[in-house]
């Protein structure tokens, strides 16, 4: 029986983990881990955080700095072939087709190549604007963060609230353009994200609230209602969209990443899976709607089932039915740890059960998120991490016996 080969396009977090994993399962299985960065695969949510600090402070940080982004994996050098720096263009009868030429045949293709940062479509200022999404994105930022420079962040999300959290810490000042009401508040809702906008001017940053960019000057950015920031920095911190161009014409539903069942499996795509930011999929602890889930565990949980679904169809068998992940994610703003679990976006109250919102920053906080009466997630900020594995330990033990239900 011929050697199972299995392409993983995207070598970031998903696709090492989903290798990893296949590897495991399949020992014998051939992988091939393709990427379009030349870099080994690296943990990307430090670069707000850490790696933009670091590389700031000392322009000889790069390699060090880059060095503490790398991720362990127990895979060796012979273990699965890597082809980096090279992007996926398209895919075509079971062959991945990359940039430079090469078809690489597979009895399984997996998606796992991620998101790229949404801009915006204005002219103008493209010497002081820039994203953070990569280490080169990172390294480009750096030597703009001086102390007592202007830095203008557009985009209230977790990764503008870092970057301009780091940025003031770096002696920056600091405004946040954010068209929503509070930053973070989709995420976290109404309360908990006023909360944090609270701490943000706390900490000297000017937020602009229900405002966007409509222009960029020579030296300053043009709001909406005519209002000028002056800007020696500028970053656009608008969210992602789905790495998923490599992707059309393939048959796989494309709207809002790649559309899967709860194994992993594109729809309409024979041996195509996805894994990561781009799979949107169902998830029975919450409702049957499939959803990208942005957060940091996703993909290994993604990349685990992905790879149990092909040892298991491969060996002619059913993988098992259920795949109900928790989902969490954390932020580090201020030195003050917010910690999730669950999907709070989906709910419809909070209720502060430990602690008090007016004290974010001096006394640990606990909210928990309900959808329709039913706990839906629980987020901590500064809270310790007994009380947080208590309360989501009792998230999970709630979610999962509606499952079985």
């Amino acid at each position: 029986m011929a050697r199972p080969r299995i392409v993983i396009v995207g070598a970031s977090l998903a696709g090492l983990r989903c290798a990893e994993a296949v590897k495991a399962a399949m020992p014998d299985a051939r992988v091939v881990l393709a990427g379009d960065e030349p870099h080994r695969p690296y943990n990307r949510p430090p670069l707000s955080k850490d790696a933009m600090e670091g590389l700031a402070k000392g322009q000889d940080a790069a390699q060090p700095v880059f060095d503490k982004l790398l991720l362990r994996s127990k895979l060796g050098a012979d273990d699965i072939e890597m082809r980096l720096g090279c992007a996926a263009t398209g895919l075509d009868e079971g062959r991945v087709i990359l940039a430079d030429g090469t078809r690489l045949k597979a009895d399984w293709v997996v998606a796992a190549t991620g998101l790229r940062p949404r801009r915006l479509p204005l002219k103008g200022a493209e010497g002081r604007r820039h994203v953070l999404r990569s280490f080169e994105d990172a390294q480009r930022l750096s030597p703009a963060l001086r102390p007592g420079a202007r830095l203008v962040v557009i985009g209230g999300g977790f990764i503008g609230c870092e970057i301009a959290a780091t940025a003031r810490k770096l002696g920056l000042q600091v405004a946040i353009v954010e068209p929503a009401p509070q930053p973070m508040l989709r995420a976290l809702g109404t309360r908990v994200a006023a909360a944090m906008a609270a701490l943000h001017r706390a900490n000297g940053v000017r937020l602009y609230a229900g405002r966007s960019v409509s222009a960029f000057g020579p030296d300053h950015v043009v709001l909406d209602d005519g209002d000028r920031l002056e800007a020696e920095v500028i970053v656009e911190a608008l969210g992602s969209l789905p790495n998923t161009g490599w992707l059309e014409g393939s048959g796989a539903d494309l709207s809002d990443g790649v559309l899967t069942d709860g194994h992993m499996l594109a729809e309409g795509v024979p041996n195509l899976l996805a894994v990561g930011d781009i799979a949107r999929f169902p998830n029975p602890l919450f409702d049957t709607v499939p959803r990208r889930i942005e957060h940091w565990c996703v993909p290994g949980q993604t990349a685990k089932r992905a790879a149990e679904t092909i040892a298991a169809l491969s060996a002619g068998r059913q993988p098992s039915v259920c795949f109900a992940p928790m989902p969490s994610f954390w932020s580090d703003q201020y030195g003050l740890r917010l910690q999730s679990f669950g999907a709070p976006a989906l709910a419809d109250s909070q209720t502060v059960i430990e602690g008090d919102l007016s004290q974010i920053g001096r006394a640990p906080i606990l909210v928990e998120y309900a959808r329709a009466g039913r706990p839906v997630a629980v987020t901590g900020i500064g809270a310790p991490p007994a009380m947080i594995a208590r309360h989501s330990a009792r998230l999970t033990k709630a979610l999962s016996e509606t499952v079985s239900a």
